[in-house]
């Protein structure tokens, strides 16, 4: 038993390695596509901040993840085993893909989906999933509103300005947006992972309450760290070049709106989707140009991605876990 939770720890450590590989896009698609850095700066500088964030948050969303989602007494090992291999595998496949998919959805999607097969509809805990579902929708309407008014006032700021002078006090300022931006990713998808492991230690009976251990806490953000060092450089050109096209007023303004939406959301408990949150920001940057410089058909692709992550991966996850139970 000891040696199946040590895997499955590590296991999960895995995820979040590869959840800071595919979502390095995130933390610095704008700050690349607008060249303040250079790609291998880029991730040093977001994942240090990642890092970081372990130091200054609460976990109120590793306490959603890991109890609020499903009951604690339907929870297994193999369930926890089943979670983690559906979301890593959809994570690499849409990682091949260059899809900017929610590895945060995956998860939950992956738990979901190993409990019904495990102990049924009953297990699942439908009130923990209301804001979830509703912020599948609304983080990313959040992101685009901020920072499609956060572009909007800085054009009224500085229009009589040169843009060659405005951009080269943003290329300074995109540093203070990407590290913004980096603790709040840091903060959401490391708790997820955190959530997780928790609820593993709980229901194999390492642990008496829901409380997470500081060794989990800075191991998960140690782990999202490096993934981001490595970067999915995939997604990093559908989010920086293809979406849209930014210059560094824009990404600060992509950043800045982001962070304030994900940090809110992690204050108050709410799993969101760092990826929806970044593409929708980036999206409200570039209609203030004009409608025609998002490129939509490319986002409701990745709208398509978004709304079948959850489904998918319970699907795959809850194979995983017939599979496991075939081979017991």
């Amino acid at each position: 038993m000891i040696a199946l939770v040590i895997f499955i720890i590590l296991l999960a450590l895995v995820f979040d390695f590869l959840n800071g590989f595919h979502d390095a896009a995130n933390s610095i698609a704008t700050i690349v596509s607008t060249r303040v850095l250079t790609p291998r700066k880029a991730v040093a500088w977001a994942a240090f901040f990642n890092l970081v964030a372990a130091f200054l948050f609460d976990v109120h969303v590793a306490k959603t993840i890991g109890k609020g989602l499903v009951d604690l007494n339907a929870m297994d090992h193999y369930v926890i085993l089943s979670t983690l291999a559906g979301a890593i595998a959809w994570n690499l496949i849409t990682w091949y893909y260059g899809i900017p998919s929610s590895s945060s959805h995956a998860l939950m999607g992956g738990l979901g989906g190993a409990a019904i097969v495990k102990a049924g509809l009953g297990s699942i805990l439908w009130s923990g999933w209301t804001m979830t579902v509703i912020f599948i929708a609304l983080a990313p309407i959040i992101g685009m509103v901020l920072g499609f008014s956060f572009m909007t006032i800085l054009s009224w700021i500085f229009h009589n300005r040169p843009s060659s002078k405005i951009n080269n006090y943003f290329r300074k300022l995109q540093l203070v947006s990407a590290a913004f931006y980096s603790l709040g990713h840091g903060t959401n998808d490391a708790q997820k992972t955190m959530g997780i492991i928790t609820g593993l230690l709980v229901t194999v009976g390492f642990l008496q309450t829901f409380e997470v251990p500081w060794w989990v806490i800075i191991s998960c953000h140690i782990s999202i760290a490096f993934g981001t060092l490595f970067g999915g450089w995939r997604i990093v050109k559908t989010m920086g070049q293809k979406v849209t096209k930014l210059k560094p007023s824009g990404g600060f303004c992509a950043e800045s709106a982001g962070a304030f939406t994900l940090l809110i959301t992690a204050f108050s408990g709410i799993a969101v989707s760092t990826t929806h949150t970044i593409t929708g920001a980036i999206m409200g940057v570039g209609a203030t140009k004009r409608m025609s410089a998002v490129k939509w058909g490319l986002a409701g692709r990745i709208v398509v991605a978004w709304i079948i992550t959850i489904p998918a991966t319970a699907l795959i996850s809850a194979f995983c876990y017939w599979i496991i139970e075939m081979l017991r």
